[in-house]
């Protein structure tokens, strides 16, 4: 089951950019992002992955990618 501990969402905006979504792409170690013609897709199978590096939320304009946990 992806994203059983952790979230990842993208402002619309975002993920439709083809920079911005290079850069989100390019930014993550654990490959969390593809960027394609058709914009940015999140890899759900990838999001458990996540270390809470924040790298995706430094290249992204602030406030358009938000990381939640799932747990507490």
């Amino acid at each position: 089951m992806p994203g059983l501990f952790i979230d990842v969402q993208v402002d619309p905006a975002t993920a439709a950019d083809p920079e911005l979504a290079s850069k989100l792409a390019e930014a993550c170690p654990v490959d969390i992002f593809e960027a394609g013609e058709a914009g940015l897709r999140i890899v759900e199978e990838n999001l458990d992955e996540c270390v809470l590096c924040d790298l995706c939320l430094a290249a992204a304009p602030e406030g358009s990618v938000r990381v939640l946990k799932l747990y507490e």
